[in-house]
């Protein structure tokens, strides 16, 4: 074949000044192998008609795809074709006589390619505030394939609620069939909050091809909705003998933004209503209470203009209208007196107060009431059942102790004498006060454990640290400060161990011995500083650990024997006995 070419070259270039014609041909890309393309010759050219010498265009994989017969001058296809990675095919043929030919076989396009999207899932966001005709540009899908075969147009398959959207395409000179979403109603996301649109491609195939998509669109809340109140208009009564901080109503206002566009914050204008500052709103709650003290005589009716705003970036607000009615009341309501039966004239009762015992005396008076005391009614509020009230007369009430107590339980009540007359309505007063509980040596010491262990070598030096012993007493004050001792027991060796009296730490007070005990046997007291003071005790086994300090002691320094002249060798004359510690 390399001769061939050669001689092909050789002849291509003696030949060029020749004229020479141009054979087109066509073959589809999806034909089977070995389809008959054409034949070099059409009968009507000046060459002398096969045989040929054929030389492929260099780069143009002729040998490679195309069978050519020299003899015939038929082409037929070697290897299936694929217009997408060769488009033609360009040869010449060379007869023994007359024009060359130049041969090229074209490759046609058919659909074998599906339009695809670079993705399969593209998220984007809208405003919900978004007009109609605005454009995304979305991820084109791109197909192969030529002409008629190429990606034709989109459609929208589902998810698209309301038809909100729709979608726009223009062809551009990459022939690429570029791809926008537009809007096409009204957004809001109070209604939908998130689309998820399946998006197609389509070629003009029969039948078409497709490639899909999902475009997840997110509704971004923009501040269109404004607070909305539960009522229009509010009404309220209160007597004009409310103490300040009571609560007159609550008003509520809802604003179906997201985020700090639905936070909404209450005011009352103070232009338009309420100059005087006679009642207050909770910014949070809505909850409208009274904030100066109130007079029926001044003025029976306030009108509050209350404000709903949310936090929006640019706020948007509502009001709405409070009447609140001040009632007619007696003036003058109930006066109490607390006196406290304690040493000091102080709030205080003591742990070991029995029931019945006294803590307070109260008198209760009513300027109002033309018989005095007989109209208040006096009751007892807070000390979780503990506290009660005692009267003989409706006159004189005594606060007494109901139920034992324990300040390691609960060092401090808050009780609250509630004052109320028989008037329409009624008046109440109240006195609140603060019930400390005192104490008493009630509680003795307490180790974390009965039995303690602790390690000392033999040879250690007075004054060596052997082990720091902790106890917790639950009284306050000198009840529950402690000081340890040791007691004096003959397990105790008291002349070897002693104990800070504060920090509880033990020490050896003198040299140990391990051969007189090896464990000694400590029993640590502690006591705290009540009258009278309540102790504890607890066991340290102390383990000493010996040493080599003792040499071998004969029983006797002097050692006296006599012996027999004719006694055998190896006759005991003398047992010496030693011991050692």
């Amino acid at each position: 074949m390399g001769v061939l070419l050669t001689l092909g070259l050789c002849l291509l270039s003696l030949q060029r000044a020749h004229a020479e014609h141009v054979r087109d041909l066509e073959v589809s890309e999806g034909a089977p192998v070995g389809t008959r393309v054409g034949y070099i010759g059409d009968g009507s050219s000046s060459d002398s008609g096969p045989p040929y010498l054929i030389v492929p265009v260099p780069g143009s994989a002729v040998d490679s795809d195309l069978a050519i017969e020299q003899t015939t001058g038929e082409i037929r296809t070697k290897v299936p074709l694929d217009r997408e990675t060769r488009s033609s095919y360009s040869l010449v043929a060379i007869p023994l006589s007359g024009e060359n030919v130049r041969v090229v076989v074209r490759v046609l396009d058919e659909n074998d390619n599906a339009p695809t999207f670079p993705t399969q899932v593209m998220s984007i966001e809208f405003p919900e505030n978004t007009p109609r005709d605005v454009k995304r540009t979305l991820h084109p899908a791109r197909d192969l394939d030529l002409g008629i075969y190429n990606t034709q147009r989109y459609n929208i398959v589902s998810g698209n609620v309301n038809n909100a959207f729709r979608l726009s395409s223009h062809r551009e000179r990459d022939g690429v069939l570029y791809l926008d979403l537009q809007i096409n109603g009204f957004l809001d996301r109070e209604t939908t909050a998130a689309y998820s649109l399946l998006i197609e491609a389509l070629d003009g195939g029969s039948p078409p091809l497709r490639g899909s998509m999902t475009v997840n669109i997110t509704i971004q809340d923009v501040n269109d909705n404004q607070p909305i109140f539960n009522q229009s208009r509010y009404f309220a009564t209160i007597p004009e003998n409310a103490t300040v901080g009571t609560s007159v109503l609550q008003v509520f206002a809802t604003d179906t933004d997201a985020g700090e566009n639905g936070q909404v914050a209450y005011s009352i204008n103070r232009r338009q209503s309420d100059k005087e500052g006679m009642f207050r709103i909770d910014p949070g709650t809505g909850l409208i209470a009274v904030n100066r003290p109130l007079d029926f005589e001044t003025k029976e009716v306030h009108e509050l203009v209350v404000v709903a705003r949310d936090h929006g970036l640019q706020p948007l607000e509502t009001t709405a209208f409070v009447s609140i009615r001040v009632t007619d009341v007696n003036d003058n309501q109930p006066t109490i007196n607390v006196i406290f039966l304690s040493d000091d004239a102080t709030p205080k009762i003591s742990e070991s107060a029995q029931p019945g015992e006294f803590v307070a005396r109260i008198s209760v008076n009513d300027p109002d009431s033309k018989t005095e005391y007989s109209n208040v009614n006096v009751t007892l509020q807070g000390g979780d059942g503990r506290f009660g009230l005692a009267t003989r007369d409706n006159i004189i009430y005594l606060v007494i102790v109901s139920l034992p107590l324990d300040r390691e339980l609960q060092p401090n009540y808050t009780l609250s004498v509630i004052a109320t007359d028989t008037g329409n309505p009624p008046l109440h007063a109240s006195r609140t006060f603060h019930l400390r509980v005192t104490d008493i040596n009630d509680n003795a010491p307490e180790f974390e454990r009965a039995v303690y262990y602790a390690n000392v070598l033999e040879v250690a030096d007075p004054g060596t640290s052997v082990f720091q012993i902790h106890a917790v007493d639950r009284d306050e004050g000198n009840n529950s400060a402690l000081a340890y001792s040791i007691s004096d027991t003959p397990d105790t060796h008291s002349t070897w161990f002693q104990i800070d009296p504060r920090s509880g730490l033990i020490t050896t007070k003198s040299h140990i011995d391990c051969e007189t005990d090896p464990v000694p046997q400590l029993t640590v007291v502690a006591s705290d500083n009540g009258t009278p003071p309540l102790s504890s005790s607890a066991t340290v086994l102390v383990t000493i650990h010996d040493v080599n300090d003792n040499e071998p002691i004969f029983d006797q320094s002097f050692y006296n024997v006599s012996v027999a002249e004719n006694e055998p060798p190896g006759r005991c004359i003398l047992k010496v006995g030693h011991h050692s510690f």
